[in-house]
């Protein structure tokens, strides 16, 4: 199959949907298919994968996000000739793949990677937030109601979907996938001294982006409640974003300097042997619907640490593989503690992460997409548009 991804950024943008993109496009091109990623800007960088297809847009500020509302006719001619398009973003690229595929009867999917709901008020700033997210959530059932199939990947927001939005589309849950070989086997760890440690400290490590949506701060207060009890207690934060200067300014103003260490943005390529000097992986934030750093840590050997909420709660069993609290100051305060101060409890739930890590290989959920991609593709002719709407798509092409 030739294979679409269509996204509102890509690389160098990081983030849990260019990850997955990156991690499905190996995954697909290794069963046999040909991969192609349909995304904005950046046309001066230079890709390390073939088959980038990108058109301009305006940068939006320093988020590594492009707007754009077309693409260029090269990359319009090279979606036309997809068997299906898998949609990642449902703003720009979302109404770009209804517009562009519709003509052809290809078939177009949708991974709902992200609670839209909890950011309405990050997407339409300039409005007052029940405005915003009463937009948002009749945006996305419409939007959902137009594509051949809706991907969430978990069953918590399988529900969010189906209950808080109404969304009645076809559905299926496909978890987000990871290459777990590298975070079983990550080789040499990192040095604890390299990062300031020794054996006698307990490494609480989060790895992902320093945005407000993450609440860190939360952890950040959660850890200076534990860390006058539990000295041998060490916070790291792998990753950048735009609260690092926020969270460097609380971890003083707490007294937590060199106890909370921000290493910045880390090479991909690096991070199992981060995760493998820690001992304990933790995150205190909601809006996450099935993050792959959680299932990297998984795979890794660490017990998590997070709070109840779609996606989390499909991945953590309390008490198992780690802990989950309510969105309470004192109860995830309380569980953050057990995690430092029981190296028993520690050591048990480390067994079971690894083996609760096993579904989410990539092998197994690239192998459930192909399943659905080929199924759409079968499909496909019954739902072909008529003659003169592809004729009259091609001519706005040849003119545009």
């Amino acid at each position: 199959m030739r294979i679409g991804m269509m996204a509102d950024a890509y690389k160098p943008h990081v983030s849990g949907i260019t990850h997955y993109i990156r991690l499905n496009k190996r995954a697909l091109e290794a069963a046999g298919h040909k991969v192609f990623v349909f995304t904005f800007g950046g046309l001066e960088y230079e890709d390390d994968e073939l088959n980038v297809v990108r058109s301009p847009g305006i940068p939006l500020s320093d988020t590594g996000y492009y707007f754009s509302l077309r693409y260029t006719r090269h990359a319009r001619r090279k979606l036309q000739t997809m068997d299906i398009l898998h949609v990642h973003h449902p703003f720009l690229s979302g109404r770009l793949a209804i517009r562009y595929a519709r003509p052809f009867g290809i078939p177009v999917v949708f991974t709902n990677h992200t609670r839209y709901d909890l950011y309405a008020h990050t997407y339409l700033p300039v409005l007052p937030e029940e405005i915003s997210t009463t937009f948002i959530e009749a945006y996305l059932t419409s939007f959902c109601r137009e594509v051949d199939l809706v991907i969430a990947p978990s069953a918590g927001l399988r529900d969010v979907l189906r209950n808080v939005l109404s969304v009645d589309a076809p559905l299926e849950v496909i978890p987000n996938g990871v290459d777990i070989a590298p975070f079983r086997s990550p080789g040499t760890p990192l040095p604890r001294s390299s990062l300031g440690f020794d054996g006698s400290h307990v490494v609480l490590i989060y790895v992902g982006r320093l945005g407000a949506e993450k609440n860190l701060t939360f952890l950040v207060r959660a850890f200076a409640g534990i860390h006058p009890a539990y000295p041998q207690a060490r916070l790291l934060l792998v990753g950048d974003g735009p609260e690092r200067e926020n969270l460097e300014d609380q971890v003083r103003r707490s007294g937590l300097e060199g106890k909370v260490v921000f290493t910045g943005m880390v090479e991909y390529s690096g991070l199992p042997g981060y995760l493998a000097a820690g001992d304990a992986f933790v995150t205190a934030s909601v809006t996450e619907v099935h993050p792959l750093s959680v299932i990297e840590a998984l795979a890794s050997g660490l017990p998590v640490m997070g709070i109840r909420s779609p996606g989390m709660e499909d991945t953590i069993e309390d008490g198992v593989n780690g802990f989950l609290s309510p969105e309470d100051m004192a109860g995830f305060t309380a569980k953050l503690a057990r995690i430092v101060a029981e190296p028993e409890t520690r050591r048990r739930m480390a067994e079971q992460a690894r083996a609760s890590a096993e579904p989410y290989a990539i092998e197994r959920t690239s192998a459930l997409l192909i399943q659905h991609y080929e199924r759409l593709v079968v499909a496909r002719p019954a739902r072909r548009e008529n003659r003169w709407r592809m004729a009259w798509q091609r001519l706005v092409d040849r003119v545009t």
